[in-house]
Order: structure tokens, then sequence, then C-alpha cells
């Protein structure tokens, strides 16, 4: 069941994407370094998700975690885009 924080996480998600898919298609070094912070940050999204529910957290935690990455990438990506 997709719960509002869910739904609320995918709408978030999608904006980053394209955030990322500007800073990626400009080229250089900006998009260089965002396709290597993008694929180490999503290891270590999985890494702590992974633990949180090994160790009996919720999946409304890990959502809840999830959320705020992406919403710390909007903002930084917003900041230095344009």
């Amino acid at each position: 069941m997709l719960t509002a924080e869910g739904a609320r996480l995918a709408i978030e998600a999608q904006q980053v994407i394209g955030l990322r898919v500007v800073r990626i298609a400009a080229g250089g070094s900006e998009a260089q370094n965002e396709m290597v912070w993008m694929v180490t940050e999503k290891l270590a999204a999985f890494t702590e998700a992974a633990a949180t529910l090994a160790t009996g957290g919720s999946t409304q935690k890990v959502v809840r975690r999830y959320r705020a990455r992406v919403k710390a990438n909007a903002r930084r990506l917003s900041r230095t885009s344009g």
C-alpha cells in the first residue's frame, strides 16, 4: 500500500531526477561529479535502509529518511543549477 508519505517521496524524487538530468546533460566536471555522487549516495541510502529494516525499523522510517535525503538533494541542486 502506498502511503501519502510514499507518494510525496515519489513526487519529490521526480523533481530531483529532473534537476540531475539538467546537470548531467550540461556535461563537464559538474556532470561527472554528480554522477559519482548519485551512485555513492544510492549505495549509502540502500545500506542505511537495509540496516534500519534488519534491526526492526519500519518502512515508514525508511521512507522518512529517504525523503530527507531527497529534499537535501533538491536544495543542493536548486542552489547550484543556473
